[in-house]
């Protein structure tokens, strides 16, 4: 049987590689004529987990023969870390790279590949997909909402509107395609309304073959449906909700920290059912020690038990926070005081710990993968975004879902200069715990049934399963199948 290859290029990072990764597993078990080559982009300032993470993708005998990993060379001529480029020249520096692999590959008689699915944050790797004739397509592991902001204000850039004095005022409040309600400019992800971002990878998604997204039509309905109208009047490429996509297997994501996630279920196995405030705000998220101490506070204050991952800020010259609790910062006598009730952590297995029982919410900072996961596993949310496009998460929770509550929705951190605009109060974070862990019945349950649909949604006949049904349709066609 005749086979087609599929390269996938990931994003530097693991979040953007686990939904990259989810999605081959998906397409080829789906469609065993189709195989994937996803290939790992060297990083400077890679911790080891990506490298534990694809060792053991690789020895997974489910993957066997269907899905190839190859970690591209380290860069010889690392650009300035500290420059506003950095990121955008390594994935330009990589480009060659990838054309040499691909190219080997077909010459040693791999087949000519039938498409490049590129991570929304490197469409520069479309010129690659262009050189080889083979169409591209964007994996937009964000919201179907961020797509449209980004495709209105790129709208309003090609007519001659300066987006930078748009969305100045914090106060005001505009107009965006596929949300029911006005939006706040305080919540509008402003490195996305970037002219750089804007005009260079904007105008890319519109010119891809494909945007497959990572969300669900029971989740973002009016998002999805101003997206597919624009895709119908052929003023962007088809779209394909394909979500959620998660990694929910825990053992492939903590390399040699068993240990420590036994260690942390035993002690939620002894805590009531509903009872824990988990406290998490993604792999990145990190506090000064003032902003600590206030956390500590309030979620002293509160008198609801809670485990919390503080984890310590990167070290000098790295990227990565390190792994290991940053006690050293918490009030005087916090840690015999709240012994009985509180456990603090540095790393944590977030997708074991929203799986358990004795989990009743989730105080995060509104990453989308952490979004999907707390609503997959049906666990209520109050909100604290910290950068990115996570402001604009937690408006969608917020005020269009209407499954979250708000401790922050502008929380803002400027993350190229990791400095903190403000600091959110004890106080602030003690009410918004006491609403958070006695949430009202009725958004309690709507947090239920979108757990239920979400699940639902990938089983066949779901909204998703159909959509990722159309794109392998179309991949094929294009291919000659």
């Amino acid at each position: 049987m005749s086979k087609i290859e599929l390269v996938l290029v990931p994003t530097p990072g693991m979040g953007h590689l686990l939904s990259a990764v989810e999605l081959s597993k998906l397409i080829i078990r789906r469609e065993n004529r189709i195989s994937v080559l996803i290939l790992i982009l060297s990083f400077p300032f890679d911790s080891g987990l990506v490298n534990a993470y694809v060792d053991f993708q690789s020895r997974d005998p489910d993957n066997s023969g269907s899905l190839t990993f190859i970690t591209l060379p380290p860069l010889s001529n690392i650009p300035d870390c500290t420059s506003s480029t950095f990121f955008t020249t390594v994935i330009e520096l990589h480009k060659p790279n990838v054309k040499q692999v691909v190219e080997e590959r077909v010459r040693s008689g791999s087949p000519k590949p039938a498409g490049f699915v590129i991570d929304m944050l490197c469409p520069a790797m479309m010129d690659v997909a262009e050189e080889l004739e083979v169409p591209s397509y964007i994996l937009f592991t964000s919201g179907a909402n961020l797509l449209n902001v980004v495709f209105h204000f790129l709208s309003l850039a090609d007519n001659g509107v300066d987006i930078a004095t748009e969305v100045n005022d914090p106060d005001k409040e505009v107009d965006v395609p596929g949300f029911r309600n006005r939006v706040p400019c305080k919540v509008l992800p402003l490195p996305f309304l970037e002219k750089d971002f804007l005009v260079k990878r904007g105008r890319r998604f519109r010119r891809s073959n494909g945007i497959l997204v990572n969300t669900s039509n029971e989740l973002e309905s009016y998002a999805i449906q101003t997206l597919l109208e624009q895709a119908k009047d052929n003023k962007i490429p088809p779209v394909y909700p394909v979500g959620p996509i998660l990694e929910l297997n825990s053992k492939s994501r903590c390399g040699t920290k068993e240990d420590e996630e036994v260690s942390i279920m035993r002690w939620l196995d002894e805590q009531p059912v509903n009872s824990v405030l988990f406290v998490c705000f993604g792999s990145m998220g990190t506090f000064d020690e003032d902003q600590v101490k206030e956390i500590a506070n309030g979620l002293e204050q509160s008198g609801y038990c809670f485990l919390w991952s503080l984890r310590q800020p990167p070290p000098e010259g790295k990227a990565t926070p390190s792994e290991e609790a940053f006690l050293d910062t918490l009030p005087e006598g916090f840690v015999e005081r709240t012994s009985h009730k509180g456990k603090i952590i540095g790393w944590a297995p977030q997708v074991s710990i929203l799986a358990h029982k004795a989990v009743g919410g989730f105080v995060s900072h509104c990453g989308w993968n952490s979004t999907l996961e707390s609503l997959w596993f049906g666990v209520p949310m109050a909100t604290w975004p910290i950068s990115a496009e996570q402001q604009l998460n937690a408006f969608e929770l917020v005020k269009e879902f209407g499954m979250a509550v708000e401790i922050r929705m502008d929380f803002w951190r400027d993350c190229r200069k990791n400095t903190q605009s403000f600091v959110v109060t004890s106080e602030e974070i003690e009410n918004g715990v006491k609403k958070l862990m006695s949430m009202d019945e009725e958004m309690v349950e709507k947090v239920k049934k979108m757990s239920d649909k979400s699940r639902k949604t990938l089983e066949d006949g779901g909204s998703s399963h159909h959509s990722l049904g159309r794109f392998i349709n179309d991949l094929l066609e294009n291919a000659g199948f």
